[in-house]
């Protein structure tokens, strides 16, 4: 799978280390999350199915 560009939380590029890129749970839509909002848990919203996680 190719890594996503931008954390969907934040907008941030997705460059730092500890970022990741995964399939959204509901759907097959590719989320992208930065480290900084991994580890402070902000909430990510799917754009497509509008499942929010954690």
């Amino acid at each position: 799978m190719k890594k996503a560009e931008k954390c969907i939380s934040c907008g941030k590029g997705l460059i730092e280390r500890g970022s990741t890129t995964f399939i959204c749970p509901n759907c097959d839509t590719k989320i992208g999350r930065c480290n900084s909002c991994r580890e402070q848990n902000v909430k990510y919203h799917c754009q497509e199915c509008g499942f929010i996680g954690p």
